[in-house]
């Protein structure tokens, strides 16, 4: 055979790849609107960067009559790339072949890319399209779904691992998005789910949708599983390139920096917390009028929106914001809050980036349900994550902090380098009017003259809900005028560049989970 014939061969082989499952299943793929595993990889990357992987690998089943088909890549695109000029490596499930089942020698090439990426330090990001375990291989299939939650496992906390669902997982796929960082999902194309809706209805006898058992809206609203959610797969791929401009590459790299962008210009940020104690106001804006170009990428926006999670940059540094959010349940802390904004935390202290936090927490949401569900349990894993953090670690006290939330949100004694107040802070370990009912009790009778009850609590108020008892502790480093917040987290978090802390040898904690 000459030279020119294999060429030839090589060259064909290439583009019989590139078809798929064939032209009718990529026409039904884009009917359901939805793109190709490679227009996806062409999408996500840079333009001309794509190494691929195993490009020729086929799968190795003879039972069913599968002998009879096999199609180059068997289902998977694997290989490597960049975005914005950093390496990642990536993989994505093709459902034009085989449904974009899990295969035995599928499995094996999506190991290698994220043994690759650990080795050299690049995020991973899985671009999920899969019917699930490749039912014709049996439990060869299912191992290698093991060996993928093994790598997703160790990845964790080492390089940042992002995956997209952009139509089925089900079964046991789910569980390797679930441990990676950060989930995507699409409007009407992508589902979540564990067991689908016939099994449950044969089961448990329950009526339900794929979309309202496993849906984008469930899982951005209801279960918090989906962190962002997009409208197609152009949208998903576009979030995952904003997301990587927040974050570095790997655990030992400093998050990306860019050039210092002006906040947006605004009205004057000492008005803009209310003088009524129990009046609210979007925190979500009070974040924008700080940050770089007024961008807030918030993560998780429609679950648990009594707290606030995302990424700003200020004066060109990537920083992790948490917030409480007075517009949604007075921004208390509740269960899903807390396990929310824990999760972040940790996931920002185990990649270097600095931590920010805007409170203004009346106390933890109380109730039957939360203690039946744990808050306590719960509410410490937020506790945890605070404490054992070991990056820059910044708090605001916008306005309320009381009790033992103020204490989870950051206090100066689980290790917050710099605290901040503002001059409407109120710390102390109730409100004003809880403390008077408690304290003057008798006094206060419910014969007693409303003049009376009022007299105590502003007298309350003057000597306790203020931020000066604390700053004259200490436990306040200074109170500032809003207005000058911007340009003082931005000095205060340049003096932390060069910290260096550590926690005590250990093997690892035991987070309350």
């Amino acid at each position: 055979m000459t030279l020119e014939k294999r060429i030839a061969d090589l060259e064909a082989l290439r583009e019989r790849r590139l078809e798929g499952g064939g032209a009718e299943r990529v026409e039904r793929q884009h009917a359901e609107g939805k793109l190709t595993a490679h227009e996806r990889i062409t999408l996500l990357l840079d333009p001309g960067s794509f190494l691929e992987l195993d490009p020729f690998v086929v799968h190795r089943s003879r039972d069913f009559g599968m002998e009879k088909t096999s199609i180059p890549g068997d289902g998977v695109v694997c290989g490597a790339g960049t975005i914005d000029g950093r390496p990642v490596y990536v993989f994505a499930q093709d459902f034009t072949v085989f449904g974009g089942s899990l295969s035995e020698s599928n499995a094996d090439k999506i190991c290698k890319v994220m043994d690759l990426a650990v080795q050299n330090g690049a995020p991973i990001i899985g671009l999920n399209d899969s019917g699930g375990a490749r039912i014709q291989e049996g439990v060869v299939s299912l191992a290698g779904y093991s060996k993928v939650f093994l790598r997703n496992t160790r990845a964790s906390g080492v390089v940042p691992q992002i995956s997209a669902i952009l139509g089925p997982c089900a079964g046991g796929a789910v569980y390797s998005p679930a441990i990676t960082d950060f989930v995507f999902m699409t409007e009407k194309t992508s589902y979540l789910f564990v067991t689908g809706p016939d099994v449950i209805r044969t089961v448990t006898h329950e009526e339900v949708t794929k979309e309202e058992l496993g849906g984008s809206r469930t899982h951005a609203s209801v279960s918090g599983v989906a962190h962002f959610v997009r409208a197609d797969d152009a949208a998903v791929l576009a979030g995952i390139r904003d997301l990587l401009s927040y974050i570095p590459g790997n655990n030992l790299d400093d998050p990306p920096r860019r050039e210092p962008r002006d906040a947006p210009a605004g009205a004057d940020l000492n008005t803009f917390i209310p003088e009524e104690p129990n009046r609210p106001y979007d925190m979500k804006e009070l974040v924008r009028r700080i940050a770089d170009a007024g961008d807030f990428l918030e993560v998780q926006e429609a679950f648990a929106r009594n707290i606030l999670i995302g990424f700003i940059r200020l004066g060109g540094r990537s920083v992790g914001v948490v917030a409480n959010q007075p517009l949604h349940l007075a921004g208390v802390l509740d269960i899903d809050a807390s396990v929310k904004a824990a999760r972040f935390v940790r996931f920002c202290d185990a990649f270097g980036i600095p931590l920010l936090v805007f409170e203004d927490v009346p106390g933890f949401l109380p109730g039957t349900r939360q203690e039946y569900g744990g808050i306590i349990r719960h509410g410490a894993k937020l506790l945890y994550a605070f404490a054992e953090a070991t990056v820059p670690k910044i708090s605001v006290i916008a306005r309320k902090a009381y009790g033992g939330a103020y204490c989870v949100m950051l206090s100066k004694d689980i290790g917050t380098d710099f605290n901040f107040a503002f001059p409407t802070a109120e710390i102390a370990v109730m409100g004003p009017e809880g403390a008077v009912n408690i304290l003057y009790r008798r006094e206060l009778a419910a014969d007693a003259p409303p003049e009376a009850r009022a007299a105590k609590v502003g007298e309350y108020t003057a000597n306790f809900a203020t931020p000066y008892i604390a700053a004259r502790r200490g436990y306040v480093d200074d109170i500032i005028e809003p207005t000058e917040t911007r340009s003082r987290l931005i000095a205060a978090f340049a003096f932390l560049d060069g910290k260096r802390a550590a926690m005590p040898k250990k093997k690892h904690g035991n987070i309350p989970l």
